[in-house]
């Protein structure tokens, strides 16, 4: 045992003394700060886009349908001959409505044609759709003899009352924040998996084409050695995202206070009155939802599919490693690596946030190749504990029975050189 703390302590203070670890562990929560800003900027910029659209309807069909918005200008060019509009249109403008003059209103639903130089706006398209479709409707209610305002008053809008059975009130608002959190985790448990796999993998790599894995194996078994690599990075992965999320929390709390400043600055108007107390609304709505998650279970429930996960496919990178003398070699062998992985990221957002106590979705957070991904995005919306300390169970079983065929190739294959293996070869090798 002495020789295996060793060993996670060696690889463990080799991945947080590395000058690239230590910058991107607090150079990454700014980057993703700084690139949720950028996105924020660049929404607001296109939303200040204008786009310019003439309108060529000699019998004023449409003209009372298509009405101009901020972001959007209708320019009528009817009473210009029809060539000479679209010669104008194509020049100056970014497309081109013509509505033919039909003898019957019903008929604009195949003969209206949009013109343009680039590739059409769809949501513009679908917006020109629309108003065929209202004015069109409009025309067969009135031939059917039905007053259409009356059947405007007469819709109404349902707003269901969410409550538990216990008599607890929630709201539509918790469902969003459940599918938010979970597939973040989610994602985040699959992202962490590749990179300090892939760092397991290039550690083994490194050491056996160095000749140094020759050395260390004359004192080490190479099992102790294989899961000393594999629990020295996971510590190092754990430590690097416990910095990531306090600065990031850090960060968002800075940045939520610097923006409630400026709001209270620019907030001299009642519109921008208004909008800054229906924001705050809906801040508040949104914490009171996320103090009732199950935010403990949450928490254990990520810290102990991360290391189970990450144990399960670093032994498999490991093996990998050893396997190989180079990391172009190992190509062949990540992709059954990477598939699972992609595999619970998709029923994820496919099930779990539809469906999270499905069939589909409690059958894949059992399997222990997706069930770090898949449970975490079903823990938010709440798990009986036998669900989750059943899947824990099978995974970090299954985590030792892969560990015992991956130290088989492992202690053959880091004294293999100059010869890429083959599926048959490894095989062969669990044999030994």
């Amino acid at each position: 045992m002495m020789s295996l703390s060793l060993i996670i302590k060696r690889e463990f203070n080799a991945k947080v003394r590395n000058k690239s670890f230590i910058v991107m562990t607090f150079l990454s929560p700014m980057l993703f700060v700084a690139m949720g800003c950028l996105i924020a900027y660049l929404t607001s910029v296109n939303n200040d886009v204008v786009n310019k659209v003439a309108i060529h309807d000699a019998k004023g069909w449409l003209h009372d349908e298509l009405k101009s918005t901020d972001h959007l200008k209708y320019t009528d060019l009817s009473a210009m001959p029809l060539e000479l509009a679209k010669k104008e249109a194509s020049e100056s403008y970014e497309g081109f409505v013509y509505v033919p003059a039909v003898d019957d209103i019903t008929q604009l639903t195949t003969k209206v044609e949009y013109l343009s130089n680039d590739t059409p706006n769809l949501e513009l398209v679908g917006n020109i759709e629309d108003a065929i479709d209202d004015k069109v409707t409009r025309h067969n209610l009135k031939v059917l003899n039905f007053d259409y305002e009356k059947i405007e008053q007469a819709k109404a809008e349902a707003n269901i009352h969410l409550s538990k059975f216990s008599g607890e009130e929630s709201h539509k608002e918790g469902s969003y924040l459940k599918m938010g959190l979970g597939a973040a985790m989610g994602y985040l448990i699959m992202m962490f998996i590749i990179i300090y796999g892939n760092m397991v993998m290039r550690s083994v790599i490194e050491e056996k084409t160095n000749r140094i894995i020759e050395i260390i194996i004359s004192s080490v078994k190479p099992f102790r050695l294989m899961m000393g690599k594999i629990i020295g990075t996971s510590l190092a992965g754990v430590l690097q995202f416990i910095i990531w999320a306090v600065l990031g929390v850090s960060l968002f709390l800075l940045l939520t206070m610097v923006f409630d400043i400026k709001v209270g600055a620019a907030a001299n108007t009642a519109a921008v009155q208004q909008a800054s107390q229906e924001a705050m609304s809906d801040a508040q709505l949104y914490f009171s939802e996320f103090t009732k998650l199950p935010l403990a279970t949450m928490f254990t429930g990520f810290l102990v599919y991360f290391i189970g996960g990450f144990f399960l496919y670093s032994s498999i990178y490991a093996a990998i490693g050893a396997a190989v003398d180079s990391e172009t070699d190992s190509q062949q062998f990540l992709l059954p690596i990477i598939l699972p992985l992609m595999l619970g990221v998709y029923v994820g957002f496919f099930s779990v946030i539809s469906e999270p106590h499905g069939t589909v979705a409690t059958v894949f957070s059992m399997i222990p190749l997706t069930s770090p991904i898949v449970m975490l995005m079903r823990i938010p919306f709440g798990v009986p504990l036998w669900e989750i300390l059943l899947s824990v169970a099978i995974l970090f079983a299954t985590f030792f029975g892969v560990v015992w065929f991956a130290s088989k190739i492992y202690r053959i294959g880091i004294l293999m050189y100059g010869k890429k293996p083959t599926y048959r070869e490894i095989f062969r090798w669990l044999k030994y």
